[in-house]
């Protein structure tokens, strides 16, 4: 069966396509080529429509513990409504931590196919894989967390070899069926165990003698030996702190030549000058950002109402739990192998720190120059819904809406910011790179994030409209497979999303010593912790892809 996409503005930034005029053909729910004069079986007219790929958001927290922990706590923010809604704030009503069901709906009518679990427990990734096939229309993945755990610090201490930290990163990343690896707080959180309250880059954990740097260095060694796509996906030491700015650049040198992903750095960007302590350090992040091409990053955008902070960063949620709204916050420890916090919190327009952190990555996202390197992400739902998409695209592509906005805020956050001197706006390919193109290539991901030849055929079809935000809230069609699934803004039809994965080789006789830890101090056997792809696929329901490593060096 042949179906034609005929006559839209294709924005695929992969093809150097910028409002190029031509068709699309999917066959089998790949893009295909067809050969001349074939009819297709459905011809779908879409002349005067941009063209994108299906978007992709590569860190949000949509399964797992955390996330279930945040549902059962703010009952009173899980709404049933699920009618379409043009506006983000209408959409904000569904809650900060909606069920999987209404994620899925949602990320689908604003044109999103894919999401990316950025914090995977080992432990617990059975259940985040659970939740994560139960979303519908969205292809999912994970990065498994790794960087406080004992045994590993313990390896990292007694020095033993990067080999075999390289096996044990590589049967963590199988056993999880993970697609990278994510640190949060490298040796922080475990420090935190042993009564520290904080650890810088340089600063050893007490208890092990390790450093966050020497974590950060180890890690980036094994996934660059082991030649998995995505870089490691670091949450920097002292999240939320006013000057951690000199934490974050330290994090970048230590972790020079390696390439490096540093996560939500809107949370990692603060200065500590002016009246109120705090101040921003938008510029400096772009700077090193600009000078230094092994680095990436994604954003954590704030965004003005209620939502819920949930983290594996103990050492700063527990420091939050004072100003939790409403107030009820909740730590909790699994197998102490890694922790989470869940704090309830509102961002406020008028609230001085709230109003700061809006321009702050709004300034990050407009002054790093390189679209290739940037991600939007809210770091849902820690600086808002990912419902505000819509809306934070439209304050990128246009200046005024913009100011408008910042003339509201905090008077000295506004004096403050750099936001109102700064005039670039994006335009529609920067989006399609920014939220399609990019996320793709630096997760290792192939088929998706664009519309050449054997892509996997995620489309989103939107009508041109000079309300940005109204035109991203809601696509007149979104394409799953070749299927539509989404028209104006409204779900007519259904299908499941699938599994992405990487599959680096390990030694057994490398992890052998990681089983006999683990049978002395786990609850759960070595073999417990591994998900097969008969259980992935059959027992879970979500099909599988593994995508090829860079080199495959390593037989």
């Amino acid at each position: 069966m042949w179906t034609r996409l005929r006559g839209g503005k294709v924005y695929d930034p992969n093809a150097n396509a910028t409002g190029t005029v031509r068709d699309l053909w999917i066959c089998n729910g790949v893009i295909a080529q067809p050969s001349p004069g074939l009819i297709p079986d459905h011809d779908i007219d879409v002349h005067g429509c941009i063209v994108m790929a299906g978007a992709i958001d590569m860190h949000t927290h949509i399964g797992g513990g955390k996330v279930n922990l945040a549902r059962m706590l703010l009952p009173e923010f899980q709404h049933a409504r699920l009618a379409p809604a043009e506006r983000w704030e209408e959409r904000q009503k569904l809650g900060p931590v909606p069920s999987t069901y209404a994620t899925g709906c949602r990320y689908a009518e604003l044109g999103y196919t894919a999401c990316f679990e950025p914090a995977v427990l080992p432990v617990n990734a059975r259940q985040s894989h659970l939740e994560m096939a139960d979303t519908p229309f969205l292809d999912t993945g994970g990065y498994a967390m790794l960087g406080n755990e004992d045994y590993l610090l313990q390896c990292i201490a007694d020095k033993r070899p990067q080999a075999e930290i390289n096996d044990l990163v590589a049967w963590t990343l199988q056993s999880t069926q993970c697609l990278g690896i994510k640190v949060v707080n490298a040796a922080g959180i475990n420090a935190f165990k042993f009564n520290q309250r904080s650890l810088d880059v340089h600063e050893p954990n007490q208890h092990y003698g390790v450093t966050p740097a020497q974590v950060l260095g180890t890690l980036c060694t094994a996934l660059e030996d082991l030649d998995v796509p995505h870089p490691l996906h670091v949450h920097s030491s002292n999240l939320g702190m006013p000057g951690n700015i000199e934490s974050t650049l330290a994090t970048i040198e230590a972790t020079a030549p390696h390439r490096v992903h540093l996560t939500h750095v809107q949370f990692h960007a603060y200065g500590a000058e002016g009246v109120h302590g705090m101040s921003s350090a938008a510029a400096r992040i772009a700077e090193a950002v600009n000078a230094n091409p092994r680095l990436s990053i994604d954003v954590g955008q704030v965004v003005f109402g209620q939502t819920v902070t949930i983290s594996g960063d103990t050492m700063f949620q527990f420091r939050q739990c004072g100003v939790a709204k409403p107030h009820k916050p909740c730590i909790v420890d699994i197998e102490l192998e890694g922790g989470c916090g869940v704090v309830p919190f509102r961002y406020e327009q008028k609230q001085f720190v709230n109003a700061l952190q809006w321009t702050i990555g709004l300034e990050i996202l407009l002054l790093v120059k390189d679209p290739w390197r940037v991600f939007l992400t809210t770091d849902h739902p820690n600086g808002g819904s990912f419902t505000s998409y819509p809306h934070l695209i439209a304050l990128l592509m246009d200046r005024s809406y913009r100011e408008r906005i910042l003339a509201e805020l905090h008077p000295d956050a506004v004096a403050s910011s750099q936001l109102k001197g700064i005039d670039r706006e994006y335009t529609l390919e920067e989006i399609a790179i920014l939220t399609r193109a990019a996320p793709a290539k630096i997760l290792g991901i192939k088929n998706l994030g664009h519309l050449g030849v054997d892509a996997q055929a995620d489309i989103t079809v939107y009508r041109p409209n000079s309300n940005i935000e109204s035109m991203f809230a809601c696509p007149h069609l979104v394409l799953k497979r070749g299927k539509v699934i989404v028209r104006d803004g409204v779900i007519v039809d259904w299908v499941s999303g699938g599994t992405h994965t990487v599959r680096p080789q390990w030694e057994r006789k490398g992890v052998e010593r990681l089983r006999g830890y683990m049978e002395q101090h786990h609850t759960l056997a070595m073999e417990q912790f591994v998900i097969s792809d008969e259980e992935l696929e059959l027992r879970i329901g979500s099909p599988l892809t593994i995508h090829p490593l860079l080199h495959t060096r390593r037989s």
